[in-house]
């Protein structure tokens, strides 16, 4: 586990490029008993391979696996440059290197840590004008910045093919919960329940409230009655509170299956695919489903499609798992195609989260034997799949035993 402290963090650095950055870095990690000497040549060896830019001015710097032994104990040293230095492949600057020295697969569990960072509302222009320490532990541990913006669906959000004699019963009872998780206040209530919901279509009903927010939560009622409302059926009725943008996605995933015609996905969806279909804009409702034999013995047997979407599942073979440098290579592959593709550890939490976000990817936690289920939506998607599967087969830049 690591521990942010002031000792450990240094304000108002200079650096004219990275590699300069890293050379100091690795210093400073040398001289607080982190590292031994010549840990700085990993570190350069590791951004050759790939950059260690993360996104929103932040960046990771650290060892490859040869420079392992060169560690002494588990630690960071966190580099604040106003100025900002060139970092990323596409030139991005990072304002905030974190330079790691972790002796096995420890610096994961900060990635971990760290996910909620880029997800936060205007973290990067936070971290341009970080001006003490605390501010910097602040920011990377998310002091400044509310866990109710943090958004998951989990199955305590659903309450699915129930009985009900009424519209208005379904608001009471999403209402309640969303009451239940601490997510809404009254104000919230008297509003929801006052005020009649959306028709989107194929049965399906939303309703929001300006009044009365909390934090980013939703609930979701489906009933198995045949009930009307304006002579339009009431099937599933979805509630949503929202303290920031955070939830943008969850609501662009819902517009997109009204613009696609596919609501009626929402209808039979079991809890897993309904979470799926939110997350990720996917279900991986399985149909057509079919073996597929490889050679390789990453890729597992099942391959699903349903419409627009399909997926397949793959088996992790790399010594060190989903580190940076095969995530980096995972996410310049998927980038490539014309399709969307979000990836779940089936070992792990299960939630499919964006395959082109390096953050993301890495914080999936995936050991060596991790199964990760990919799902791509788009003209792509095959071929997407396809070399998907092949790139893992053969280690994602790592080569394979």
């Amino acid at each position: 586990m690591f521990h942010l402290v002031k000792e450990n963090i240094r304000l108002n650095e200079q650096a004219t490029n990275k590699t300069e950055a890293i050379k100091k870095i690795a210093t400073a990690l040398t001289n607080a008993g982190f590292v031994e000497d010549g840990y700085v040549d990993g570190m350069l060896e590791r951004e050759a391979q790939a950059a260690t830019y993360l996104g929103i001015g932040l960046a990771i710097p650290h060892g490859t696996t040869k420079t392992r032994h060169l560690v002494k104990k588990t630690g960071v040293q966190v580099f604040c440059f106003p100025n900002g230095v060139q970092w990323g492949d596409d030139g991005e600057k990072a304002y905030l290197a974190i330079g790691i020295a972790a002796s096995s697969d420890e610096h994961l569990e900060l990635l971990r840590q760290l996910t909620h960072v880029l997800g936060a509302e205007g973290v990067e222009e936070r971290i341009k004008k970080i001006q003490s320490a605390d501010e910097a532990i602040a920011i990377l541990t998310g002091k400044t910045s509310s866990e109710d913006s943090q958004f998951s669906i989990n199955e305590s959000a659903l309450l699915l093919d129930i009985p009900a004699d009424s519209l208005a019963t379904l608001q009471v009872l999403n209402a309640s919960r969303l009451k239940q998780q601490n997510a809404v206040n009254s104000s919230f209530i008297a509003d929801v329940l006052d005020n009649k919901p959306t028709y989107l279509g194929d049965g399906v009903w939303l309703n929001d409230s300006k009044q009365g927010n909390l934090k980013n939560a939703m609930a979701i009622s489906r009933t198995i009655s045949n009930i009307n409302e304006d002579g339009k059926p009431v099937k599933l009725l979805i509630t949503i509170s929202a303290v920031d943008d955070s939830i943008s996605d969850i609501v662009n995933n819902i517009a997109t299956l009204v613009f696609n015609q596919k609501l009626q996905l929402l209808l039979s969806a079991n809890t897993d695919d309904l979470i799926s279909l939110l997350l990720s804009g996917s279900a991986t409702i399985e149909s057509n489903k079919s073996e597929i034999q490889s050679t390789s013995s990453n890729e597992s047997t099942v391959a699903e499609s349903n419409n627009e979407s399909l997926s397949r599942e793959f088996i992790i073979p790399n010594e060190n798992g989903l580190h940076t440098r095969p995530s980096s290579v995972l996410v310049k592959l998927v980038k490539e195609f014309n399709c969307k593709v979000t990836v779940a550890n089936l070992d792990g939490k299960g939630e499919p989260v964006s395959a082109t976000s390096l953050m993301k990817i890495v914080a999936l936690g995936a050991k060596k034997g991790s199964r990760l289920r990919f799902t791509a939506v788009g003209e792509d998607a095959t071929q997407a799949l396809d070399a998907i599967g092949k790139a893992i087969g053969d280690g994602l830049g790592e080569g394979t035993e």
